[in-house]
């Protein structure tokens, strides 16, 4: 399993110093790398292999192997794959999400931070892994749902539809926010969210180039055959 840091976390933790908002930011940090235990448990749990983590400046993420030795293409199989990815998708979240409800009932302190600023990180952080966005949480858990009812071209098209339009209506309601809270935290959330979309976008272009080369390759090959009959 490799690990790979992304250095910008330097230049964030520099900025977030100079603006007053270094706790914050540790803050979530340590609790988006509770977050990503609890997709690796429940990784492990359902079979998956680690395959490495990624360190960014915005948390970690954590990719697996998928087990293709009795794995094929008939659609039985196809949904259990993408049922265990949809668990691993939302338990991140859900671990945010319980800690949040434990802390508000039973009034925790963790790390020296008081109940409010922890109840506080987790909700947003579970929040924001929610948003439709590919490859957030609730961009993943989009494209499973979609994959388990459509073909995985399908998948990939509404899923990169709805990231797109997703981001475009943050961008409005946060351009809007920052006017009003001065808050440089969601600026960097947005520019954040669109290095992920547009990095995104240029692979989902290849992956369509892709697709309609081999449908083009098919298309000769049924032409070849039906020629060769004749």
């Amino acid at each position: 399993m490799h690990i790979k840091i992304d250095l910008k976390i330097c230049l964030i933790l520099i900025i977030f110093f100079f603006c007053n908002q270094l706790e914050l930011y540790l803050l979530f940090m340590i609790f988006t790398i509770i977050h990503e235990m609890g997709h690796l448990i429940t990784g492990l749990i359902l079979g998956f292999k680690p395959k490495g983590i990624n360190i960014m400046p915005m948390g970690l993420s954590i990719c697996f192997y998928i087990n293709t030795e009795n794995y094929n293409l008939k659609f039985k199989n196809t949904k259990i794959i993408n049922l265990k990815k949809l668990f691993i998708a939302i338990s991140g979240p859900l671990i945010n999400l319980v800690m949040a409800v434990i802390c508000m009932f039973y009034n925790i302190k963790l790390f020296g931070f008081e109940t409010e600023q922890i109840i506080y990180t987790n909700l947003l952080i579970a929040v924001f892994n929610l948003i439709p966005i590919y490859p957030l949480d609730g961009g993943r858990i989009a494209k499973c749902i979609l994959d388990i009812y459509n073909d995985l071209r399908k998948a990939y098209r509404y899923t990169n539809k709805i990231s797109n339009i997703t981001l475009i209506i943050l961008t409005i309601v946060s351009s809007i926010a920052i006017l009003y809270l001065k808050n440089i935290a969601i600026l960097f959330i947005i520019v954040y969210l669109w290095i992920l979309t547009i990095r995104e976008n240029i692979y989902y272009n290849k992956k369509m180039q892709l697709y309609r080369l081999m449908s083009n390759l098919e298309i000769e090959n049924n032409l070849y055959e039906y020629d060769m009959k004749l």
